[in-house]
C-alpha cells in the first residue's frame, strides 16, 4: 500500500522522515525555503498523517523497505528522531538511494545500558508504551512535553508542535505502539562505519531523549560526518531554532552535488 508523500519543489531530491506521531507537514517553514532549490518530497510515514498503517512496518527494515519506493536513487534525507533511525536503515540496506544524510537528533542507540550512557531509560518507554493502552492521546501529548524539557523556547516549540500534530488527522495507535518498539530495540552502533555517504549530525544541547552525547558519538562513527550543535535547545531544534539549523542545512546541501532540473 503507497504512502502519503507530498512532492515540492524542483531539482535534486531531498527527502524529508518525520519522528514518532508526527507527519511530513511538521517541517514548516523549511517547506518554502528548500522548494527553492530542491524536490521535496514529504513523507507521511506508515499510520502517521495521511498515510495509511502498514503491518510489516513493525520493525526498522519494514518501516525503511516501506519507504524506500519515495526515495529516488541518490537523495539526500534528512530524518528527524525515529525518521533519523530510518535514513540510517536506508543507507545501511539500500545504499543506492541515499546520497547524503541529515540527521537531527538521532541515535543509533535510543535505550541506555551499561554500555550506552547516551540514551533514555527502557522503563520510560515501557511506560509510555503502557500509557498507549490506557489514552494514547495523553501519551502522545506527554511525549511532545518530554521533546521540549531544557530548550529555552519550550512553550512556543511544544505549542507549535502540538499545532502540528493536529494537522493532519490522529495517528493509528498501531503506528504508536510499532514506533516506540523500534526505539526500544534499534542498535546500529556497529553498521555506522559502513554508511560512507555525506552527513551532517544536529544536536541540541539540551535534548533529554537523544542526549548530545549520542551526537558526538553518531559523528565519530560515520566515517564522513560532521555534527553541529545548537546551543538551548532540546529534541526539536528544527522547531525551536528554525534558522540557525535551517541555515547550517542549507549550507550543507550547497557543498553537495549541484541542484539539477527535473
Amino acid at each position: 500500500m503507497s504512502l502519503h508523500v507530498e512532492t515540492r519543489g524542483q531539482g535534486r531530491d531531498v527527502v524529508l522522515l518525520h519522528g514518532w506521531a508526527l507527519h511530513g507537514g511538521m517541517w514548516g517553514s523549511w517547506i518554502d525555503v528548500l522548494a527553492v532549490d530542491y524536490r521535496l518530497h514529504l513523507v507521511d510515514l506508515p499510520g502517521h498523517g495521511r498515510s495509511p498503517w502498514v503491518p510489516t512496518a513493525r520493525n526498522l527494515a519494514g518501516l525503511a523497505r516501506s519507504v524506500l519506493p519515495h526515495v529516488p536513487p541518490g537523495s539526500v534525507v534528512i530524518g528527524w528522531s525515529l525518521g533519523g533511525l530510518v535514513a540510517l536503515e536506508l543507507a545501511r540496506r539500500h545504499a543506492g538511494h541515499v546520497g547524503a544524510l541529515v540527521l537531527v537528533a538521532t541515535t543509533p542507540k535510543f535505550v541506555a545500558d551499561p554500555g550506552w550512557e547516551h540514551g533514555v531509560p527502557l522503563d520510560v518507554l515501557e511506560q509510555f508504551s503502557q500509557g498507549l493502552a490506557v489514552d494514547y492521546r495523553r501519551t502522545v501529548q506527554n511525549f511532545l512535553s518530554l521533546q521540549v524539557r531544557g530548550d529555552e523556547h519550550a512553550i512556543e516549540t511544544l505549542r507549535q508542535l502540538k499545532r502540528s500534530l493536529a494537522a493532519h488527522g490522529e495517528p493509528d495507535p498501531r503506528a504508536l505502539e510499532a514506533g516506540l518498539g523500534i526505539l526500544r530495540r534499534s542498535d546500529l552502533r556497529d553498521d555506522l562505519s559502513h554508511i560512507t555517504v555525506p552527513t551532517l549530525v544536529i544536536a541540541g544541547e539540551h535534548d533529554r531523549l537523544t542526549p548530545p552525547g549520542a551526537g558526538l558519538e553518531l559523528a565519530s562513527r560515520l566515517p564522513s560526518a560532521r555534527m553541529r550543535l545548537v546551543e538551548r535547545s532540546g529534541h526539536a531544534p528544527f522547531v525551536s531554532h528554525p534558522g540557525v539549523v535551517l541555515a547550517e542545512v542549507q549550507r550543507f546541501l550547497a557543498r553537495q552535488a549541484p541542484t539539477v532540473d527535473a
